[in-house]
């Protein structure tokens, strides 16, 4: 009889311990009433915890005013579920690519993203990890870390609005970090019928120059008050060769850009560099192309350490300068900017 009390007892502490680890491994939903949110005048739809905190408000961005709801659940155990949508840069293929207007989003969403969870003084960090195309809208996946929680970013920008779905913790939940990006829905976008004359070929290929993102060597960095230094180093690529005149009856070739030599000392908004991890060290010289608008369309690193162009490259590809003007017409500007990267005491 004792024997068997003594079975009994030890079977039923293992049973606990079994129970207990399994609790141990998968984390306890922390919310248990979930709707599918689908707001007025907003073009998405994702399941979000019941009642969530909402906010609308208007931010300087530059010489922008932007317009931002905020969607938001947090909780006092550690997660944080948002989706900050974003509006006020128009999407206008005349003037800049898709790709330099994604970048302008995701700057104005550090700036207003991480005081709505955390302090300003909290440190932000981004890294990109992939292109994340969805239904034809330009995407990009991030890990985001601000202070103390870490997670996920998915950011896709409409012609309309941009869109920054977020999943942050204080510890590790993939399954609630699966159910809320992965219930984030957009239509499917519409493509536009233009009519192009064939007669004129700038029209139909508005920039021949312009290259794709290669998600794979950009890492967008938080910003930072100190600006880089400019060495003493004013080596600059070499202008572009005049083209021959155009034969008599063709129509004029694009402009060529005007060279301007070392731009750092002309930017309006020059974001520094996230220094990659290890020791690195030296001066990286990034070739840019900066349009009529002033927004960098084309960089790519001509000198300085390998490990860390990439770094210097996603900088400069988020830089502003003034409009260029020649003759009262705005031109594009080619040039070069100087990234110092110095060991951290």
């Amino acid at each position: 009889m004792h024997s068997r009390r003594l079975h009994l007892v030890l079977a039923s502490l293992l049973l606990a311990a079994f129970v207990v680890a399994a609790r141990a491994q998968k984390p306890a939903e922390v919310w248990t009433e979930w709707e599918t949110l689908s707001p007025e005048n907003e073009e998405f739809t994702v399941l979000m915890p019941k009642n969530p905190t909402t906010e609308s408000t208007t931010f300087p961005y530059h010489k922008m005013e932007l317009n931002a709801r905020l969607y938001l659940a947090t909780s006092s155990a550690g997660p944080v579920l948002a989706v900050t949508s974003l509006s006020g840069i128009k999407s206008d293929p005349a003037q800049y690519t898709e790709f330099a207007r994604f970048n302008s989003y995701i700057d104005a969403f550090k700036t207003f993203f991480p005081v709505k969870v955390r302090s300003k003084e909290t440190l932000v960090k981004m890294t990109l990890l992939n292109s994340r195309p969805f239904h034809g809208h330009t995407g990009r996946s991030y890990r985001l870390t601000i202070g103390d929680l870490n997670g996920s970013l998915n950011a896709f920008v409409t012609r309309k609005r941009f869109y920054a779905i977020v999943s942050l913790n204080t510890k590790k939940d993939d399954a609630l970090e699966e159910k809320f990006l992965s219930s984030f829905v957009l239509p499917e976008r519409q493509n536009e019928t233009k009519v192009v004359a064939t007669t004129d070929p700038d029209k139909q290929n508005p920039n021949p120059a312009e290259k794709p993102l290669d998600p794979n060597t950009q890492n967008v960095a938080p910003e930072s008050d100190n600006a880089p230094a400019t060495p003493n180093n004013n080596t600059e690529p070499a202008p572009p060769s005049t083209p021959n005149p155009p034969a008599q009856g063709q129509q004029n070739p694009k402009k060529i850009p005007v060279n301007g030599g070392m731009l750092n000392g002309k930017a309006i908004y020059l974001p520094v560099p996230e220094v990659p991890s290890g020791e690195a060290t030296g001066v990286v010289l990034v070739a840019v192309l900066v349009d009529e608008q002033g927004g960098v369309i084309e960089a790519r690193a001509v000198s300085g350490p390998a490990n860390l162009h990439a770094a210097a490259v996603a900088a400069a590809r988020l830089a502003r300068f003034n409009p260029t003007l020649l003759m009262g017409e705005p031109v594009r500007v080619s040039g070069t900017l100087s990234y110092n990267f110095v060991r951290s005491n």
